[in-house]
């Protein structure tokens, strides 16, 4: 047989097993047909699909020539595979369900019998174990040595179990090797604090022994339920055992072994249960055992070296992972980092504060976290461990500690001093240098450092009336603490102009700031200048203090006083705040262009201006009221009380006039023509009659004035009537009206009664007289009026 006849054969076989491979393949996908059509809801009997054949080639005989190929009998064509639509879903096959169900429960299943059961039947031991020793110990049934011999023994045999199961059952071999590493603990503190059959050091080298194994049993194994159930546990160990005998300064080194074995696993491993498992109960049981002990000063020393012990290992272990994986800090990171500073420096500082030795020392001791971060930051730094953000994190906490340390240690304009200047720092470092960190910083700052400068004008208020001190205005810490206050928050704000690259991770944070900065260094700026002017006043009051030549009923001596200061110094405190909202006004105009500030200024005038013609004329008005009172045989009130009415309405028109710049600025998106038209001509009108009124007083007529100011508001009518025609404004003759109406209504129901037939008559002549000219003005320029209404229509 040449090789062509062979080639020819093995091509016939080959053919053969492809179209019954074909075969097959479409018998099974016709199964699954009818399996898909059974599983569908309302499946109907669905008779057998015909499966087209196609012929099934044999071979030929031996003395057929080459080439020749015969056709046997008929085989199945496979059907073509549906494709999947959303009304004909492709179902998973069976089969693999079948077996993924069976997998997930697989799994389950091994996850109880082979994990879970194991670690909860070897804590189920230990605590038999514990029971059963406290059982005997308290019937006396073994002696104390037999006692820790069994217990080693325990230990030790099935540690030996342990190690033996290894090769062929690793997690099992793990919880068991944790279970006789707990047990071993047990054993040796029961041998040193409850029987006293050890040495204090020879218990601690075995307690570093079984650490360390530890910490290699958890490596070698790579399992942290050894590490879990081997250091976590013992923890549990002293209270198990404990004795009531107050043995504190065994507990925390034992603790403090422990922590340190964890500390070395933090070098190898990561394990985030772990390290959280042992700070929270580390920190738990040592805050609960010192306030506990209240404001005793008994273990002062061993609390503050153990707090200070637990910090350190807590810091280091929770810096040693991430620098030597040079990995990002988490949130879970940052607020492990935190709280271990903060838990300590808490701790640190009632340890320190309850005792009289050292209570001086709580600002150093704030002083020396701020360096301990510092030379964390360094080292980073320096060596470049790890990546920038980790270092703004530890920067951060000096600041943070240098900030507390300010209020600890010093007092007064000091604490708001650093505070606004460290605020306005950080501040810039965040907008200029882009670092996000800063912002977060000065946030807080920038509240604390206005609550301290509010809590400084309070104390300063309390001091001057408690003592009597006088303060040189202006010259004096509390204008030089509110000055450097103010220039910090004038710097924030030229910097919160600029923009900056990075966008703020508090979203909140910058509209916050946008408003808050502003607001704050507006109001710092009048008030602190309002206090100067306020302890100039104050000053003049107690140097007018004269000592009277009687005494009080307690036959006491008493002092008299120039009151006439006090509303001085309230007309100079109106006085200065129509400046301050005039020059508030133009410097918004001219240089900051501000809409926002804008609006407050438009709030902020129209608020002035009402307090102003309310309070601040009466206050003129009861200056007036002292001038012309009896002349006092202690004091002398100056026709100053009078000439400073007319200071006051100039500042006022000042205002005035800001605020029809303001008007005509476009700053203010609405057209507030309307507004500031009846704001002037009532403003006028109310500082006209107040004006009236306080010349009637000084001639002595002051029975004058309800005629007086009816004829005033009637002539004060006609004159809007004037103004509204010639500039063709209609709510300016609605207003007249209105204005005349309620004249007309004082003069019939209020002044009427009290005047007499020449005052009746001069009145209503002279309102009879203002009515005929208003109505003669209507007629003359009502074509005006009709104009104006088409033109409008």
């Amino acid at each position: 047989m040449d090789n062509s006849e062979k080639i020819n054969l093995l091509l016939i076989k080959l053919e053969n097993l492809l179209l019954r491979q074909q075969s097959f393949e479409a018998e099974i996908e016709a199964l699954r047909n009818e399996v898909r059509a059974l599983q569908s809801p309302g499946a109907a009997t669905i008779a057998p699909t015909a499966i087209p054949t196609e012929p099934i080639i044999s071979l030929p005989p031996r003395n057929t020539p080459p080439g020749i190929v015969v056709q046997n009998q008929a085989v199945p064509r496979p059907l073509p595979t549906p494709l999947p639509t959303p009304q004909n879903p492709v179902q998973p096959n069976f089969a693999e369900r079948f077996k993924r169900e069976n997998m997930v429960k697989s799994d389950f299943e091994k996850f109880i019998g082979e994990n879970l059961i194991s670690k909860i039947g070897i804590l189920i031991l230990i605590i038999g174990v514990a029971i059963g020793a406290k059982y005997a110990i308290d019937h006396d049934m073994i002696s104390p040595l037999t006692r820790i011999v069994l217990g080693y023994a325990v230990g030790a045999g099935l540690m030996a179990f342990a190690i033996k199961l290894k090769a062929k059952y690793e997690n099992f071999s793990a919880v068991l090797v944790s279970g006789a590493i707990a047990i071993m603990y047990f054993i040796t503190y029961a041998a040193y604090d409850f029987y006293a059959l050890i040495p204090q050091a020879l218990a601690f080298v075995l307690m570093v022994v079984f650490t360390s194994f530890t910490v290699v049993a958890a490596i070698k194994y790579n399992k942290q339920v050894i590490a879990h159930i081997g250091l976590v546990g013992a923890y549990a160990v002293p209270f198990l055992l404990s004795d009531g005998s107050g043995k504190v300064g065994v507990l925390f080194t034992y603790m403090a072994i422990i922590n340190i074995g964890i500390m070395i696993l933090g070098f190898k491993k990561y394990w985030k249960p772990l390290f959280y498992a042992s700070f929270g109960l580390t920190w738990l049981i040592f805050s609960s055992w010192r306030l506990d002990s209240g404001i005793s000063n008994d273990h002062f020393s061993l609390a503050l070296l153990f707090s200070t012990v637990f910090f350190v290992t807590f810091y280091i272990t929770n810096l040693a992972y991430k620098i030597s994986r040079k990995e990002i800090f988490g949130f879970s990171d940052v607020v492990i980092l935190l709280l271990n500073s903060f838990i300590y420096y808490g701790l640190g500082y009632f340890i320190l504060s309850n005792n009289k030795s050292s209570a001086e020392l709580v600002g150093l001791f704030t002083l020396a976290n701020a360096v301990v971060h510092f030379i964390v930051a360094l080292i980073i730094y320096k060596k470049k461990l790890a990546d920038k953000n980790l270092f703004y994190l530890v920067l951060a906490m000096v600041i943070t500690f240098i900030t507390i340390a300010v209020p600890v240690q010093l007092n007064g304009g000091w604490v708001t001093i650093f505070w606004a200047v460290e605020a306005a720092v950080l501040f810039y470092l965040a907008r200029i240098k882009n670092i996000a960190i800063y912002e977060k910083l000065s946030f807080p700052l920038i509240f604390l450092a206005f609550f301290s400068l509010l809590e400084d004008w309070f104390t300063y208020y309390d001091v001057y009336h408690g003592n009597s001190v006088s303060i040189t205005p202006i010259i004096n810490v509390g204008f030089l603490t509110a000055f450097i206050f103010i220039a910090c928050f004038v710097w924030m704000f030229n910097t919160n102009q600029k923009e900056s690259e990075t966008p703020a991770e508090w979203i909140w944070i910058r509209p916050l700031l946008n408003y808050a900065i502003p607001a704050i260094l507006v109001f710092a700026t009048y008030i602190t200048f309002r206090v100067e002017i306020s302890k100039h006043f104050d000053n003049l009051f107690e140097l007018s203090k004269i000592l009277h030549s009687q005494k009080d009923k307690s036959n006491e001596p008493y002092y008299e006083y120039n009151y006439n200061f006090h509303d001085l110094k309230t007309a100079w405190t109106y006085i200065y705040t129509l400046f301050f909202a005039s020059a508030l006004t133009y410097f918004n105009i001219k240089k900051l262009k501000n809409g926002e500030l804008a609006i407050a200024n438009l709030i902020i005038n129209l608020f002035v201006i009402v307090i102003f013609l309310t309070f601040g004329l009466y206050n003129l008005s009861e200056l007036r009221d002292n001038y012309l009172l009896p002349e006092s045989k202690y004091f002398t009130i100056g026709a100053f009380n009078i000439g400073i009415r007319y200071i006051a309405v100039a500042f006022f028109a000042l205002l005035i006039v800001q605020c029809y710049q303001l008007q005509r600025s476009g700053l203010l998106k609405k057209d507030f023509r309307i507004l500031f038209d009846y704001l002037l001509y009532i403003s006028l009108l109310w500082i006209v009659s107040s004006e009236l009124i306080n010349i009637l007083e000084l001639s002595h007529s002051e029975a004058s004035y309800k005629l007086g100011l009816s004829i005033l508001w009637g002539i004060f009518s006609l004159f809007l009537i004037s103004m509204g025609l010639a500039k063709n404004k209609k709510h300016l003759r609605i207003g007249a009206m209105v204005l005349f109406g309620i004249t007309l209504v004082k003069l019939f129901f209020y002044d009427i009664y009290s005047l007499s037939t020449i005052s009746k008559t001069i009145v209503f002549v002279s309102l009879g007289v203002l009515l005929l000219i208003i109505s003669f003005l209507y007629n003359k320029y009502k074509h005006l009026i009709i104009d104006d209404a088409e033109a409008k229509n």
